[in-house]
């Protein structure tokens, strides 16, 4: 079972294992969602959409994302490096290349499942989209304070880009969680 004090210890120390990179924790990673079954023991079944900070520093954040059923968040960026391991469900993930008019043009995709573990780097665009009929779990590691760094986001339709807004992003989970 995931032990969350033990989990985010393990973080830590891999943090400075790899001198603040994400190749040590993106192995804890790996090896913490390869068993599904106990990560769900430790932060329960994903009940409803939403983001819980299970840990926030200046340099590490750990977030549990449960994406609703078919749900997606418009492109955007971190500014930092991530390492993403989904425990139930589906993300699948379109990369977007910055055009020089501030706009994105999609540049690949990766599709991640139960098990499966990412590392996305300081200045990748992605966008994220459940494709599934059920809620999708994922922890989400962050190399630095994910919540206070300056993000952006770019429109769905237009594809211009925009100061990201938390708030609309909340708004996405909640009306998931409405549907």
């Amino acid at each position: 079972m995931l032990e969350l004090e033990s989990f985010i210890d393990s973080c830590h120390a891999a943090l400075a294992e790899d001198a603040g990179g994400h190749r040590a924790v993106r192995e804890l990673l790996a090896r913490t969602v390869a068993e599904p079954g106990g990560v769900m023991a430790g932060l329960g079944d994903p009940q409803r959409a939403g983001i819980t900070a299970l840990h926030r520093s200046a340099d590490l954040t750990i977030l549990n994302v449960v994406w609703g059923p078919r749900m997606t968040i418009m492109p955007h960026d971190h500014h930092m490096w991530a390492v993403i391991g989904v425990y139930t469900g589906g993300e699948d993930n379109i990369f977007w290349r910055r055009l020089p008019t501030g706009k994105v043009e999609a540049a690949g995709a990766r599709s991640l499942r139960a098990r499966d573990c990412a590392v996305l780097g300081r200045d990748i665009v992605h966008s994220v989209t459940n494709p599934l009929p059920r809620l999708t779990g994922a922890i989400h590691i962050y190399g630095g304070d994910f919540f206070a760094a300056e993000r952006s986001e770019w429109d769905p339709e237009t594809l211009c880009e925009g100061r990201y807004d938390v708030e609309k992003a909340k708004r996405l989970f909640e009306d998931s969680n409405s549907r």
